[in-house]
């Protein structure tokens, strides 16, 4: 029988590319967009993508009734968070005069600050757009293959803040480190775009696929 993933469609992600770089890494999986409960109990797997702003992302998922459905997924199957997908796991988000969120993970979003300057005292743009180092702060097998200091595609405003250190997976720095990859048990959620990331984020959503969800991390 052929290993399932449902991509989660709520009307607010790059649906087309997700799904296009699953196939491409793993042509015998089934891959199935889809808003429906049924189809994404079914599956061995599940993708949480996202772009926009929290607020719409929210509505969203309680109009498509996905809240439950992806709580109950969070705690039973191997679960990727991306992007927008990754900050709607926290409990809230400064974004639309602070949004509630879903409360997967205790912890908040927040907007990079106003002034932001590298090194040399130049000014950063806001969002925080292109490509950047990411520096895995735990072994997992999602890193699997994967360089420590690879480059991954990233298009973001706020970032992610999450209460317990434990469940940072790896930072980047924008000038600061920032939490961009966030994990515990069975979920695995990134700020940075795999479809995106050409090679190094083909090869980080084949690890997804070939990951059974009950591996433990330990620090780097």
């Amino acid at each position: 029988m052929k290993a399932t993933v449902a991509v989660i469609d709520y009307g607010m992600g790059n649906l087309h590319s997700i799904s296009k770089a699953l196939q491409h890494v793993s042509s015998d999986t089934e891959i199935s967009v889809t808003s429906d409960p049924d189809i994404i109990y079914r599956a061995n797997r599940v993708v949480f993508p996202g772009v926009g702003a929290i607020r719409d992302c929210m509505d969203a998922l309680h109009r498509f009734r996905l809240v439950d459905v992806l709580t109950e997924v969070a705690k039973t199957k191997p679960l990727l968070g991306i992007c927008l997908g990754l900050q709607a796991l926290l409990d809230s988000s400064e974004e639309n005069s602070r949004t509630q969120c879903m409360s997967v993970f205790p912890g908040e979003v927040v907007h990079f600050p106003e002034s932001l300057a590298d090194g040399d005292d130049g000014p950063l743009k806001i969002p925080h757009m292109g490509w950047n180092q990411v520096c895995q702060g735990v072994s997992h097998p999602l890193w699997k293959d994967i360089p420590q200091h690879s480059r991954f595609y990233f298009v973001h405003s706020y970032f992610a803040k999450p209460k317990d250190i434990k469940h940072v997976m790896a930072t980047s720095n924008y000038p600061d480190p920032f939490a961009c990859a966030i994990g515990y048990g069975n979920i695995f959620a990134v700020q940075f775009h795999p479809e995106k990331s050409q090679q190094v984020g083909l090869r980080f959503l084949s690890n997804f696929l070939n990951w059974d969800g009950k591996t433990s991390t330990k620090p780097k």
